[in-house]
């Protein structure tokens, strides 16, 4: 009996050292936590072959929308016990400034996306013949020299990142309707000192209705990429050259896909974009020059288009010639038919862009990654503009 006693006792000691062992490897992991799918997969491609040494969080990957999502009990605790934290931080990241009072770690970095971009940055634009709630009468909109441009939603639940092993977690909330690569050192240290804020010295500015789709630019990617990288050297300086290695590498790709864009662009016969869908490409088409009539801004919470705007969208197709009207990836294709079947062009095709707003857990285990969908946009983008 009292080998019985003395055996159950070693192994409850065992067991109660592999849990100390454990818990001591998971401390001295980097904990990073994002709230969309692009920051998180940023993370990844600067990690790279390092991932064994960070804990990676995605909160939204069950297709919550941006706009919407609160966080629950358990994203409040991950983002407080984070060592870096990634948020998009236009109006719909409200709730941060409460959550991150409380962050356990006086040197926890913050990154706030639209902080780091600054100036580039766009308010949320009205254009020509687009629906519009009353509110949005109430921010100043850029005139953008075109006459024409919009804005974005849609995103997901809880995904952790242990090296690279992909778990789904159930949420506490309701899932209702989420620079170039010549970035030189002067920016670089731009980032480290005023957008890669310690917690103490965070700080938001709420005058306007900011466009918070900023993801979509390639041009933005790199500079966003550049932040993270700082804070991943900064929080876990034994793998800096690791990560610099992998950023250079990264934006290198996301550059020379920047160029694609760009040529593609060019060789296009068309140069407008028509959704009958919200809107949240407005950095994309900025980036090469386009533009875009739409139903909807990207943020809109409104699904059901007037008559009016039905019947200006497809006078808009008969008068530009278009082949193509195109939707978000969250799209049910009904207002872009609608549009299509009350224009000339009764064969036009109805094209879906991913504004990687509703990636998922499953997506990501099956290989999804922002490159990959900015690839794939580009496509798209090619078939539209003929």
């Amino acid at each position: 009996m009292k080998k019985i006693f003395a055996f159950a006792g070693i192994l409850l000691a065992l067991g109660m050292g592999s849990a100390f062992a454990k818990k001591a490897s998971d401390e001295n992991k980097v904990k990073v936590v994002t709230t969309i799918f692009p920051e998180y997969d940023w993370v990844k491609e600067i990690v790279g072959e390092k991932a064994a040494d960070v804990e990676l969080t995605l909160l939204l990957n069950n297709g919550v929308d941006l706009h919407s999502y609160q966080p629950s009990v358990k994203d409040i605790a991950k983002i407080q016990e984070a060592d870096i934290f990634v948020y998009v931080g236009g109006e719909s990241d409200e709730w941060v400034d409460d959550v991150l009072k409380n962050v356990k770690s006086p040197n926890q970095k913050v990154i706030n996306l639209l902080e780091v971009l600054g100036d580039r940055v766009k308010a949320e634009e009205i254009v020509e013949g687009m629906e519009h709630e009353h509110h949005h009468d109430e921010h100043g909109h850029d005139e953008h020299g075109h006459d024409e441009h919009g804005h974005d939603d849609h995103d997901g639940d809880h995904h952790d990142d242990h090296g690279h092993d992909h778990d789904e977690h159930e949420h506490e909330h309701d899932a209702h309707d989420g620079h170039h690569n010549d970035h030189d050192e002067h920016n670089s240290d731009k980032h480290e000192h005023h957008h890669v804020d310690d917690h103490n010295e965070h700080h938001h500015d709420h005058e306007e209705e900011l466009d918070e789709h900023v993801w979509l630019s390639l041009k933005n990617a790199q500079i966003l990429t550049n932040a993270i990288a700082d804070a991943l050297c900064q929080a876990d300086s034994k793998n800096a050259e690791v990560y610099r290695k992998n950023l250079a590498s990264y934006n290198a790709k996301l550059s020379d896909l920047d160029s694609k864009y760009e040529a593609a662009v060019k060789a296009g016969s068309k140069n407008t974009l028509l959704f009958g869908d919200r809107f949240p490409f407005r950095y994309m088409v900025d980036d090469y020059g386009l533009k875009y009539y739409a139903a909807f801004t990207g943020c809109s919470a409104e699904s059901e288009a007037s008559f009016k705007t039905i019947a200006f969208l497809s006078e808009k197709v008969n008068e530009l010639g278009l082949n193509s009207v195109c939707q978000i990836e969250s799209g049910n294709g009904k207002i872009a038919k609608t549009v299509i079947s009350n224009s000339k062009n009764k064969k036009a095709k109805v094209l879906t862009l991913d504004s990687l707003q509703s990636t998922t857990a499953k997506q990501i285990k099956k290989g999804a990654t922002y490159y990959g969908a900015m690839e794939k946009n580009l496509e798209v983008l090619k078939e539209a503009l003929r």
